[in-house]
């Protein structure tokens, strides 16, 4: 098959291209490195099968281009991040609205199947702890609450995907990421994983936001990328929406406390309100943690690792980053 992935040399993006090329496929990865990192996919520069565009998914030129000639299309591209989201409110719209209409319009014009990644934030904030289901409903907060602007555009898409397939018959899969961690994803735009393996390896203050209570399950990235392949390969997928996740629930103050402990590590777990990291009009849900009853009986999905063996290999990934460049710095200065 060719596969076309926007998104493609992201964290989750680069994950999904080397399980296909190592079934067989040819893939070809757009990415715009706006938030993915050629660091990525250095490993796979020299597979034939494997093509970088260095190019925004909202390029319609190049996207009519690639879409023609792909037999399935996977849409990561998007702004993420509670900081970046919160940061850039416009890019977050633009970028998560457009770019996802530009996929289903193209795909569509090409009969196209088509993978739209929609997220757990979705849900917004339920006030009872229990597993979301996909026919669960959505509460939000207020518009003038930035938070917010992220999951509604998402749902746009949602809302977009299953339009192009009730209408106009396009052959499209929905699936909600919750929380995908793993070796390659950044702490940089606030991801909570990384950011507290990078503070507890380098004896930094592990900043806990909120009162820590807040309470989310972490989903190996390698059980994710698997999941979207088997449901693109799913006839009766098409047109539906599933839960990519982990019924493994941790509080964020015991998912600190966890890291050090791995780490031995003797930085300070210290606790920062939202509003003094995401300013006073940020909110943030209490729980998030998946229902995955429908994925199982579609594809026999079932979690791989769990979280204890997800932050050793994150450990692992950023101990070995830091080995290396260690290594680099004495041989520059040799």
């Amino acid at each position: 098959m060719k596969v076309l992935i926007t998104g493609g040399a992201g964290f989750i993006g680069s994950h999904l291209a080397d399980l296909l090329i190592a079934r067989g496929d040819e893939v070809y990865a757009l990415d715009d490195l706006s938030t993915g990192s050629l660091n990525n996919i250095a490993h796979l520069k020299d597979q034939p099968r494997f093509h970088f565009i260095c190019e925004s998914a909202q390029n319609e030129a190049v996207m009519n281009e690639l879409v023609q000639k792909a037999d399935h299309l996977y849409h990561l591209a998007a702004v993420v991040g509670v900081q970046r989201v919160v940061e850039s409110p416009v890019r977050t719209l633009e970028v998560n609205l457009h770019t996802s209409e530009l996929i289903l319009k193209l795909a569509h014009r090409f009969d196209k199947k088509v993978l739209i990644a929609s997220t757990s934030e979705v849900y917004g904030r339920h006030k009872v702890n229990r597993p979301l289901k996909e026919t669960d409903e959505r509460i939000y907060g207020p518009t003038t609450v930035g938070r917010w602007s992220y999951a509604g555009a998402k749902a746009i898409d949602e809302f977009f995907a299953l339009a192009y397939h009730r209408e106009r018959d396009l052959p499209v899969v929905v699936t909600r990421f919750f929380n995908t961690v793993g070796p390659r994803q950044t702490g940089q735009y606030g991801m909570v994983v990384p950011r507290f393996v990078q503070s507890a390896l380098r004896g930094e203050p592990i900043l806990v936001y909120g009162d820590g209570s807040q309470s989310r399950s972490f989903t190996y990235v390698g059980d994710a990328v698997k999941a979207i392949t088997d449901l693109m390969g799913c006839p009766s997928a098409v047109g539906e929406i599933f839960n990519v996740g982990n019924g493994e629930e941790v509080t964020i103050l015991e998912l600190a406390k966890r890291v050090k402990a791995m780490t031995d590590s003797s930085s300070e777990i210290r606790i920062f309100p939202f509003e003094d990291v995401y300013g006073k009009d940020f909110e943030d849900m209490e729980f998030r943690t998946p229902d995955i009853e429908k994925i199982g009986q579609f594809i026999g999905y079932k979690p791989t690792v769990d979280l204890q063996e997800i932050l050793l290999k994150v450990i692992e990934h950023f101990r070995d980053l830091d080995a290396a460049t260690s290594q680099h710095t004495m041989e520059v200065n040799q």
